[in-house]
């Protein structure tokens, strides 16, 4: 068990030295690559074997969804998302999910009514970032919103320290929409 751990750890501290990634571009259901400003390759990630949730962000050139990939890289479910407005983007990057709340209450930007603005709540950054059910009408500070019907789906499926979450500001569709369409996605 210690082994599983520290390669966890391994791999967690080697995916997180991509937080702030200019360009992270999918190359298949489970593949993607980290590139440079200047588009020089910096790493090739592999995701196969590991259940993941890509989000291509609400910007122009991507799809503004997510997917939900399981280990055998099959997307088994997607839907429509916002992400952080201009002033606040969602980071590019790999990350692993670090804790989960039902419901929440974000510290930086709380809801003026005192109502639970982040419930939900499915975290990837020590900075707050999360995936959360909220409106897929209007931009974030940075967090990923998800509707009400598709957050508790992906809430109860992601597990912490395991599942993985990508962000990236490309088109994913290509690679998701033959799996969509199988389970009835339209």
């Amino acid at each position: 068990m210690k082994f599983k751990s520290i390669i966890a750890i391994i791999l967690f501290t080697f995916l997180s030295s991509f937080l702030y990634a200019n360009v992270l571009e999918p190359t298949g259901k489970t593949t993607f690559k980290v590139l440079s400003d200047d588009g020089q390759v910096l790493q090739n990630v592999n995701l196969k074997g590991q259940e993941f949730v890509v989000v291509s962000v609400r910007e122009p050139g991507s799809d503004g969804r997510f997917y939900a990939v399981d280990k055998d890289g099959v997307v088994w479910w997607t839907g429509i998302i916002t992400s952080g407005a201009d002033d606040y983007k969602t980071p590019s990057g790999v990350y692993t999910v670090l804790r989960k709340s039902r419901r929440y209450m974000s510290h930086k930007y709380p809801d003026e009514d005192g109502v639970n603005n982040m419930d939900f709540a499915i975290f990837f950054t020590n900075q707050g970032h999360a995936l959360h059910m909220g409106s897929v009408n209007w931009m974030s500070h940075g967090c990923i919103h998800i509707a009400p019907k598709d957050i508790p789906v992906i809430f109860d499926w992601a597990k912490i320290g395991q599942t993985r979450v990508v962000i990236t500001r490309k088109s994913y569709m290509p690679f998701a929409k033959e799996d969509l369409i199988k389970f009835g996605f339209r």
